[in-house]
């Protein structure tokens, strides 16, 4: 097997121009003006290894919204803060078959939240965020996570307006129900903040820092937490796409509309994606193709 701290530039670029034959069928996320604004040919890898060492390829000083993406992390932040007891009473760990917006999964759920990584549970995680209001929570958020990765995440306040002009329906229908089964205290506050820290942004280098975090031990976090993220990740992260991925890549992982894709290699390292269109489900086309390409040639499935 080859390590990921043995990679070079030259084997990221030819992993790179194989995904890109696939950019075509992927799509822009237009929902959101501010989004549908990128360049689709747009690619960035960064890999952050134990060691140290970070390899990166391509359009690495694109900014972009982590979106969903950011779920990984506030579950994180959560168990750091109230423990797994606590958190799993909120939200389940129970994979879905139906899209990441779907009110009738929550409804057939009756309003207990599946998993952390579909937007009911994402919106319930967000509730439950440390901070005296909406700006507060994200504010004390972003600050965690820049402090214990290392990294320079900041909230872009121009998506943020974009993605409020355009506020998803389906979102207020799902935060109304959850709110009707008692499972948020604050509506309003609950759908603010949820808005708020999927605009937090940053650079792949920033994401796979993140990544590292959960890639490799560390004195800040609990390794049990981190055991618990990471599997959230193999089994939901990709939404009803996990499982067939689990598959075909074998790796914790967790998208975003955003463009975002990261890869958690356990003891290794952390592979950062950006690559902005999307498949029907939402999950970036380019950077499935390529992790997919990496984690075949390396061997790096968890499952041996």
């Amino acid at each position: 097997m080859k390590e990921l701290a043995k990679l070079t530039t030259t084997d990221l670029s030819a992993w790179v121009q194989l995904a890109k034959i696939q950019a075509k069928q992927g799509q822009i996320a237009d929902r959101i003006p501010q989004l549908a604004k990128v360049n689709p040919g747009w690619f960035a890898v960064h890999i952050c290894c134990k060691s140290g060492k970070t390899i990166s390829f391509g359009d690495i000083a694109c900014v972009f919204p982590l979106m969903s993406v950011i779920k990984t992390f506030s579950l994180l932040y959560l168990l750091e803060h109230f423990g797994a007891e606590t958190v799993f009473e909120w939200v389940g760990v129970e994979p879905s078959d139906a899209p990441f917006n779907s009110l009738e999964q929550l409804i057939a759920d009756r309003g207990y939240p599946r998993n952390p990584m579909i937007n009911s549970g994402a919106i319930t995680l967000a509730d439950k965020l440390p901070g005296k209001d909406a700006s507060n929570r994200t504010l004390l958020f972003c600050q965690w996570l820049n402090q214990l990765a290392g990294c320079q995440l900041s909230l872009d306040k121009v998506m943020l307006a974009s993605v409020r002009l355009t506020r998803s329906t389906t979102n207020e229908a799902i935060a109304n129900y959850l709110t009707e089964a008692g499972h948020l205290e604050n509506f309003k506050t609950a759908l603010d903040t949820y808005e708020q820290i999927c605009c937090i942004s940053g650079r792949v280098e920033d994401l796979a820092l993140l990544g590292k975090l959960l890639a490799c031990e560390n004195g800040c976090l609990s390794a049990k937490n981190r055991r618990i993220v990471n599997a959230v990740m193999s089994t939901c992260g990709l939404y009803e796409a996990s499982a067939q991925y689990a598959v075909r890549i074998g790796l914790p992982m967790k998208s975003g509309i955003g463009g975002g894709l990261i890869a958690i290699v356990p003891g290794e390292g952390a592979i950062a994606c950006y690559s902005p269109g999307l498949d029907t489900i939402g999950n970036p086309v380019v950077g499935l193709a390529f992790v997919e390409a990496l984690a075949q040639e390396l061997k790096l499935s968890i499952f041996g």
